[in-house]
């Protein structure tokens, strides 16, 4: 089976009568019917297939049925970074973009592409890998525009993940903070975690983080025990000038007036 860099495989592939096995791949699949009529059954549905219907398959889908003629049928795999690069094309959220299971259906622009693909391949791939991935994001933008999953992603963080994730951030304040990192904790992209993080708490996460170290600078400040050189740093500011132009911007006083009031009151 041929594996261009973007990530769309082809190959034939014939069965015999009798009972026949689809094991889970990681990989969306694509099943186009090849040859001459086979009849089948799953289950107690009966099958039917003729030259050019189309089974379309998610990732780590699996299943058996019983055919009662030899089967020929060209399979494409759709790999899940090209699915994403289409999303992203698309201006789709990646995460957020899955295929739908579709059986014994048809579609001209799939089955073009399934044949120039086999073309190709069968004809030594004459024009090389950027054929091949053209040929491939174009499937995927076409399966993402008629074919998506629906969307069954949780419009904002769970109460569990948004507390594992302010955790981390009042344990990792002093630290340098990343998207990643906090993205890591609710096991999605960055870019989806910003997303999410605004859709439950009403912020930006890096405003939110912001306001923490803020808090956290006037709380040290307050007690009076370090300079506030110190308290920057402590609070996770990257030098004291920074500090005070946040703390200006947020509570409207300076550090040194946080400070003088907090003296004056013990």
């Amino acid at each position: 089976m041929v594996e261009p860099r973007l990530g769309v495989r082809v190959e034939r592939r014939t069965t015999a009568a009798g009972e026949v096995e689809l094991v889970a791949v990681p990989v969306h699949r694509i099943r186009v019917h090849a040859g001459r009529p086979t009849r089948g059954s799953c289950g107690q549905h009966a099958l039917h297939y003729t030259r050019g219907d189309l089974d379309l398959l998610p990732i780590g889908y699996a299943d058996v049925w019983h055919e009662r003629d030899a089967c020929s049928s060209l399979l494409l795999e759709v790999t899940p970074p090209l699915l994403r690069r289409a999303a992203e094309a698309m201006g789709r959220d990646p995460d957020r973009s899955g295929l739908a299971l579709r059986h014994q259906f048809r579609d001209a622009q799939i089955e073009h592409i399934a044949w120039a693909l086999d073309a190709h391949q069968r004809a030594g791939r004459p024009n090389g890998v950027l054929y091949e991935e053209s040929l491939g994001l174009g499937l995927a933008v076409h399966l993402l525009g008629g074919f998506a999953a629906p969307d069954r992603t949780p419009r904002g963080l769970s109460k569990p993940q948004l507390r594992r994730v302010t955790d981390v951030i009042e344990a990792e304040l002093s630290g340098d903070l990343s998207l990643e990192r906090l993205a890591q904790e609710v096991a999605v992209s960055a870019s989806h975690f910003k997303v999410l993080f605004k859709r439950t708490t009403g912020v930006p996460v890096h405003e939110f983080v912001m306001q923490r170290r803020v808090e956290r600078a006037r709380s040290l400040l307050q007690r009076g025990t370090l300079p506030a050189s110190q308290v920057a740093l402590e609070a996770g500011f990257s030098h004291q000038s920074h500090m005070a132009r946040c703390m200006r911007r947020m509570l409207g006083v300076t550090p040194g007036a946080i400070a003088r009031s907090a003296s004056a009151a013990r």
